[in-house]
């Protein structure tokens, strides 16, 4: 599935890039008391500077997601879904917390398309925990003018019309139809949907929650699915994990710069220097845009 995935791709990145990241799998037997005390024991391991719980657990126990997330240590919270780091990212104590690594990708998609969103209208379409509510966040501590959309709100296409960056995390296919987009906006899509698709070598055809072929007709730049959101996701888990581990070394030097390459319109331009962690460069350099 779509989970297992995403976990294959970050212990893929964590090799690439020199991190040591371990699976560690427990069987659906497992009970809540057995994977909060696991919990404990990372928390507790110096040598531990990440952990992730993945969600949907897969388990027949009856677990408390939340519950069980809120047992992570927040210093060693890379994914930011903890209370702590919600509350702190909420109250915009960004030097304090994790952010979740999907928005935090998303800005650094808009960063790359050369949109400062100090001032500018803002949409997000989704309110979940993992990327709607922290994406908010993110871009009004940005200092944009952020409205949040969701299945409750009344005709969609005029807030979506009015914004100069639209990020998208509805888990709907195509819910953002081509003739809403505003000429010119950027339009981050963090959409995954699967459709079965008997000629796809993986039997599986993944959507965005953006009608690509006529969006990116208006759009400036867009982002595509698979290959936009996804890689910069992964990224800033590795970068999240490299800060983690620089704090409780009472390491304070700032990220080295690294390079990274942007493809617009099928073409690679030159590398553009971007202080990241080195962790960051997997993301980057797979970065894609389509630019009109």
């Amino acid at each position: 599935g779509i989970n297992a995935e995403y976990g294959g791709a970050k212990i893929k990145a964590c090799k690439e890039i020199g991190i040591e990241g371990t699976h560690l799998k427990m069987p659906p037997t497992t009970t809540e008391e057995e994977l909060v005390g696991e919990i404990e024991r990372l928390n507790n391991d110096p040598n531990v500077h990440g952990i992730i719980l993945q969600v949907p657990l897969d388990c027949n126990t009856g677990i408390d997601e939340a519950l069980a997330t809120n047992a992570l240590s927040p210093s060693k919270d890379v994914d930011g879904l903890t209370d702590v780091n919600a509350g702190r990212l909420s109250r915009g104590d960004l030097k304090r917390c994790f952010t979740p690594c999907t928005p935090s990708g998303c800005m650094v998609l808009i960063e790359e398309a050369g949109v400062d969103v100090k001032g500018k209208n803002v949409c997000v379409v989704g309110r979940s925990k993992i990327v709607g509510a922290p994406m908010h966040d993110l871009l009004l501590w940005a200092h944009g003018t952020v409205t949040t959309c969701h299945s409750r709100t009344p005709d969609l296409g005029y807030h979506i019309k009015q914004a100069d960056v639209v990020v998208v995390a509805a888990g709907k296919k195509e819910l953002v139809k081509g003739d809403m987009i505003k000429p010119g906006a950027v339009v981050i899509d963090c959409g995954i949907n699967p459709e079965p698709d008997a000629t796809k070598k993986s039997g599986v055809k993944l959507w965005g929650d953006v009608e690509y072929g006529a969006a990116k007709e208006v759009a400036g730049y867009i982002t595509p699915v698979p290959g936009g959101v996804g890689p910069m996701t992964v990224a800033l888990l590795m970068r999240n994990t490299v800060t983690s581990a620089k704090r409780m070394n009472g390491i304070t030097s700032p990220h080295k710069p690294i390079r990274s390459y942007s493809t617009i319109a099928g073409r690679q331009f030159p590398p553009a220097a971007r202080s990241f962690s080195t962790a960051a460069s997997l993301g980057l350099r797979a970065l894609r845009f389509l630019k009109k």
